[in-house]
């Protein structure tokens, strides 16, 4: 037997790893895996070159729990290792001091970067050991190890070519014994890893995951199972990319467009980074644009630069061109969708509009991609480009500083009164019915300067617009003072603005509109939380002076308790159809308009 000190100059490293590495303490057993599958890909590699005699035969990779004696054993059948190959891949440890160690990496984990993958074993393990035998022609040997400096190597009985690595677990890391913790780990970290992976004799990969694989040689239904193999039981994705580049990096992948909700929901961990088929983590916002975070799949890159634990990544040029390229394809991909089916695309805008927009305002290079297929959608249902309903509209709805105004309603259920008078000036309304939009349309605004943006109950319908025409009222200026003084008593409050309009006839003979900078500040103030508390409720009460309920009922009514009662009916039926009026007022609106048909 062969005694001898692990090379770790000065002081001990394994006191490190394990004070270092506890908070990732699970990925000794990804590091371990990883470290068979090279074993056995190197085998077949130098099979395939003709330097290894007779059969290779099977080349799984078993994990093997024994909890009477408190084992948990990772056993290839790759190269394997002489003695010679043992002391150089085990033994040695090249770094100056832990103190120094401790300096330079206290900011992050350490798995990895000194080729520590195989010391990972021992975050978990008072004791390891490593029986080999090298597909050379050479004896078995066996490397034991307590956690310190000593190991020893001593001859060892082994049939067959490969490697275990056998860690007696400690006291404290006694979960990893328990066969559903080893599991869930397996189902996380190996899940696509090439080489079969056997636990409790049952393959627990997928060898040859979908984007691996070229685009030519898969279907649509291949495509959907292995989305049903990344999240089962969700719904269907509306489509997908694949991703697939070699120069001037290397990345493959598939990324899928779930349906997303009228709300944005940043559905975080949703793409897994891979390196070679082995997981790495969900957390990929380095790489991925936050609106990017919206879809799902995985992406595989070896050129994606990791920190030494695998766990966390680096930021460099090539993390840049990444993100470049993801971005360019995403859009590339919509865009290709957009040309050859309109109709289909069109379809789908609903469950995607939320996503092109978030991207549009978060990335200008996608914006760029997308602003001639980004698309709105009127009350009609029709979908036009933004180029193309200015285009429709800019007759009908340009304003005396020669800017395009286009109409929108959040809720065209609660706004269709004032739709339908928009709709009897000829004007047209689009549908913004997300939180995202206030963003989206600032945004368009600031890249169209000749574009704005107004909520179709933003003021009177003749003032939707603002040219210089003026519509007369039939009553005089004497009268209308009186009649807002009327309003003004019976409802009270200073914070109200009370406005006199001449409206058509035809339109409701009070309106309440809420200005579009006061209500986009408000939605502004509670998207971001802003902390300013909720803004004060600021609208007009609008007067139609043209009415006949004005300017023939009102005025010819004698008492003030006459005017007073019918003044309160009006306004409380601008404010139920503003959707404003709500419980014991509603109640008593209620049963006063019944009152009126007895």
């Amino acid at each position: 037997m062969q005694k001898g000190n692990i090379s770790v100059q000065t002081e001990n490293i394994f006191p490190i790893i394990k004070k270092f590495l506890y908070s990732d303490q699970e990925i000794f057993l990804r590091e371990l895996i990883s470290n068979a599958v090279d074993a056995t890909s190197k085998l077949r590699t130098l099979a395939n070159r003709g330097e290894v005699e007779g059969e290779l035969g099977d080349t799984h990779i078993d994990i093997i729990i024994n909890a009477e004696e408190s084992t948990l054993t990772i056993r290839d059948r790759g190269i394997g290792m002489t003695s010679e190959e043992v002391q150089k891949y085990l033994n040695q440890v090249a770094f100056s001091s832990a103190q120094e160690f401790l300096e330079k990496y206290k900011e992050g984990s350490i798995i990895g970067h000194f080729g520590l993958g195989f010391y990972s074993a021992f975050m978990v393990a008072d004791h390891v050991d490593v029986i080999t035998k090298s597909y050379k022609d050479a004896a078995p040997v066996k490397w034991s190890c307590n956690g310190d400096p000593e190991y020893t190597l001593e001859d060892a009985e082994r049939d067959f070519r490969g490697t275990d690595i056998v860690l007696h677990v400690e006291e404290e890391s006694k979960e990893y014994l328990e066969e559903a913790k080893i599991k869930g780990l397996l189902d996380k970290y190996c899940k696509f890893l090439p080489i079969e992976i056997r636990f409790k004799d049952e393959a627990i990969n997928n060898t040859n995951p979908a984007w691996k694989k070229l685009p030519t040689e898969l279907t649509d239904e291949d495509y959907l199972a292995f989305y049903e193999e990344l999240h089962p039981f969700s719904e269907k994705p509306l489509f997908w990319i694949h991703l697939n580049i070699d120069f001037p990096f290397n990345l493959t992948g598939i990324l899928y467009f779930p349906k997303l909700t009228n709300q944005l929901e940043v559905q975080k961990n949703k793409i897994q980074l891979y390196s070679n088929q082995v997981y790495v983590t969900d957390d990929v916002k380095e790489i991925v644009p936050e609106f990017l975070m919206l879809l799902h799949g995985v992406i595989d890159s070896p050129d994606i630069p990791l920190n030494v634990s695998r766990s966390y990544l680096q930021s460099d040029r090539n993390v840049k061109k990444i993100t470049s390229y993801i971005t360019r394809k995403v859009a590339d991909k919509l865009h290709d969708l957009f040309k050859a089916d309109r109709a289909a695309f069109e379809a789908k805008w609903d469950d995607i509009g939320t996503f092109v927009k978030y991207g549009m305002i978060t990335e200008e290079k996608f914006y760029d991609r997308t602003k001639k297929f980004a698309l709105l959608k009127n009350t009609e249902k029709a979908y036009f480009t933004i180029e193309e309903y200015q285009e429709k509209i800019k007759e009908n709805q340009t304003d005396k500083n020669n800017k395009t105004v286009i109409l929108y309603s959040n809720n065209p259920i609660d706004h269709d009164s004032f739709i339908q008078s928009a709709k009897g000036y000829g004007y047209d309304v689009v549908e913004f019915d997300v939180v995202l939009d206030n963003h989206f349309m600032q945004h368009v605004e600031q890249k169209f300067a000749d574009l704005t943006f107004k909520r179709v109950d933003a003021d009177t319908v003749n003032k939707l617009i603002d040219t210089d025409k003026v519509q007369e009222s039939v009553l005089s200026d004497d009268i209308q003072d009186e009649v807002k003084a009327v309003f003004a008593t019976q409802i009270g409050n200073d914070k109200i603005t009370i406005e006199m309009g001449a409206l058509s006839p035809d339109d409701l003979p009070v309106v309440i509109t809420k200005p579009e900078f006061m209500r986009r500040m408000q939605e502004m103030s509670r998207l971001q939380n802003m902390g300013l508390g909720e803004m004060p409720e600021s609208y007009n009460v609008v007067v139609n002076t043209n009415h006949h309920l004005i300017n023939d009922k009102l005025t010819g009514l004698e008492t003030a308790e006459e005017k007073g009662e019918l003044v309160d009916y009006l306004y409380n039926l601008a404010r139920l159809n503003q959707n404003m009026l709500k419980g014991s007022e509603l109640t008593s609106f209620i049963k006063k308009s019944v009152g009126f048909l007895k």
